[in-house]
């Protein structure tokens, strides 16, 4: 049966604190199925606040972290070693701008070494804020500042004394990750008319009628995609001869001819897509299509890890059942998980271990860098390292995670970059993969990706959106992809979570604390959020038993589910939110079962040799 079903889009939102009370918040506003676009404008605009409120507090406390580190490091050495040590502080944490390390017992202000600088726009104001940082310090006390500055030129100092009382750390923290956050958030939750980056020479089509459509407004991306003006998608039914190929691109004014398979994504200088799609009917095809652009979308537990973020800020973990599940297995390496997205932070000390060399498909021959920080947080809920005193633990604790690079510096891709990063994934054994990513529109050549890794027995997941709509969305909606909604910590849907028939579970999505670019750690909501927690436990249970298929993986997953909402599976939550301790329990005993049969075929096998044997 098909699957139809909500539109996707990425959403990164992000904040936590570390030494504040965390009480994990429900999605703001009222869970209206249809509210009219003022109100969803409203709750996003709350939901914006909230998060950037958020990013604040996690901002100043991970820097409290940092301090506290660094001093444990710069004893009373040389000036040298002091200074040496107070540059790779600020080279591992770029945010850092300015530190100054002050020792001596008596007096706090002897004995000054300092690294980087003070912007000259702020040194005016950051001047006083620095003496006012030492005198707290200097009575044993820590000192942070209000905020300096604003938008990409925003700042705090902060002031953190050695535990001995005999030194301190002074400093000046860039903040402009505020305004980052900002400008992505209302983009990624469609705030604003997309694309607004200018980069693309992008039309916006209706995703049913495939008919022009003008996006003058924020509610006006509910129900449009986005393809590239001078591009199509072409596969042809047999392969194109060399001479066909240059006929073509004569004839087109072709600028650029990609391939994967018998499908082409051809670039023309003087015809736009409409042309294009009129011009290769004419030709023996499968099917033409524009090429779209894909948008950046509780158990009592035995032992708690002690990554040192988990116990106040990871609500989701417990809330699904992850921690007692660990008594069970706890991953293997062997099981690939790929994430498909904007690349990973490649030297997160949280994350560099789990990494496997991955693929950067917008950049060929480039590492998969992350250079917007949404797939570096997805990265971060699969597979953070576990139980190492720092940051935020993941859901497996071993197994490795393959990044791929599909979707640019502004947080979009298209419809090739994604199917070839889908399809090398699966070429290079991956068993799940992990697509935070999507569109309104229902692309062939996506699809085709997409049954290329089923077929081989990928699990695939995907999230299912965050405008709070019904209409179908890709590639969640393909029926061969797990699709899954976004629920809060009270255990309501959350109210940007998209939904329909096609949604199989749900999992948790809002205030949800990961790895982030630079050493750093966010609170992100969003389906795309929800989806690697899916992942993982995807990841998880073929851990358990490598033999299951992606079918019967696919299974365990819905048929463990907690119900939530409407009895049975309803269009919010599918067939419930994952039960990660009950699904690694019927992993479990199906692989227990497995062994039995498999013991009982030998001990067959075994009778019937020696029988034979006494025949002869």
């Amino acid at each position: 049966m098909r699957k139809t079903g909500a539109v996707l889009s990425v959403m990164a939102l992000f904040g936590f604190m570390l030494f504040i009370t965390h009480n994990p918040r429900s999605t703001p506003g009222p869970h209206t199925e249809n509210p009219g676009p003022a109100q969803e404008m409203n709750i996003k605009q709350l939901m914006l606040e909230q998060d950037i409120q958020l990013t604040d507090e996690l901002c100043r406390s991970q820097c409290v972290l940092d301090f506290q580190d660094a001093l444990h490091e710069l004893d009373a050495g040389s000036a040298s070693t002091v200074k040496s040590k107070l540059a790779a502080l600020l080279q591992e944490h770029e945010h850092i701008q300015y530190a100054e390390w002050i020792n001596g017992q008596q007096s706090l202000q002897t004995d000054k070494i300092s690294e980087g600088t003070i912007p000259a726009n702020v040194a005016q104001a950051a001047e006083p804020l620095l003496a006012a940082a030492k005198e707290q310090i200097s009575q044993g006390q820590p000192y942070q500042s209000a905020p300096l500055g604003s938008g990409d030129n925003r700042y705090f100092v902060q002031g953190v004394p050695s535990e001995n009382g005999q030194a301190a750390l002074v400093g000046l923290i860039h903040q402009d990750l505020l305004r980052k956050v900002e400008v992505d958030l209302r983009k990624d939750l469609r705030m604003v008319p997309y694309p607004s980056d200018k980069r693309f020479k992008i039309e916006s089509v209706d995703s049913d009628t495939l008919k022009d459509v003008k996006v003058d407004h924020p509610e006006d991306n509910e129900g449009t995609s986005h393809y590239h003006v001078n591009e199509v998608v072409v596969k042809f039914q047999s392969d194109p001869s060399p001479a066909d190929l240059i006929r073509i691109q004569t004839e087109i004014g072709s600028e650029s001819v990609r391939k994967l398979g018998n499908t082409y994504v051809f670039r023309s200088s003087n015809m736009e897509a409409k042309q294009l799609m009129d011009y290769f009917k004419n030709w023996s095809i499968e099917f033409v299509e524009p090429h779209f652009l894909y948008m950046t979308n509780e158990a009592v537990p035995a032992v708690e890890p002690n990554d040192v973020l988990f116990k106040k800020y990871q609500w989701n973990l417990p809330a699904i059942g992850t921690i007692p599940a660990w008594d069970i297995n706890k991953g293997n390496q062997e099981i690939i998980v790929a994430v498909v997205d904007t690349g990973v932070d490649l030297t997160h000390s949280d994350l560099k271990n789990q990494l496997l060399p991955g693929y950067n498909v917008v950049n060929e021959g480039r590492e998969p860098a992350d250079d917007v920080g949404h797939g570096t947080h997805v990265a971060g809920v699969i597979s953070a390292l576990v139980n190492n005193r720092e940051g935020v633990a993941g859901m497996t604790w071993f197994n490795k995670i393959l990044p791929i690079k599909v979707l640019d510096e502004t947080g979009a891709g298209s419809t090739y970059s994604v199917a070839q990063g889908i399809i090398w994934a699966t070429d290079q054994g991956a068993k799940v993969i992990n697509m935070s990513l999507g569109n309104y529109a229902e692309a062939k050549f996506l699809h085709d990706a997409i049954k290329y890794a089923y077929d081989r027995d990928v699990v695939l997941i995907a999230a299912s959106g965050n405008d709070n709509t019904e209409r179908p969305g890709y590639p969640a909606a393909y029926p061969e992809v797990f699709a899954v909604a976004a629920t809060d910590s009270s255990k309501q849907k959350a109210s940007f979570s998209n939904y329909g028939d096609y949604i199989d579970v749900a999992a948790p999505g809002v205030n949800i604390a990961s790895t982030y670019p630079h050493n750093q750690y966010a609170a992100l909501s969003g389906t795309s959020m929800a989806s690697p927690h899916v992942t993982a436990l995807a990841a998880l249970i073929r851990s358990v038993n490598p033999l299951l298929k992606n079918t019967e993986v696919m299974d365990i997953m819905r048929k463990t589910a907690t119900d939530f909402g409407t009895q049975g599976k309803d269009k919010y939550f599918g067939y419930g939110q994952i039960d990660v301790n009950r699904a690694l329990e019927m992993a479990n005993q199906n692989s227990h079962s497995l062994s039995s049969q498999s013991n009982w075929i030998d001990r067959q096998l075994q009778k019937i040799a020696e029988k034979y044997k006494n025949l002869q």
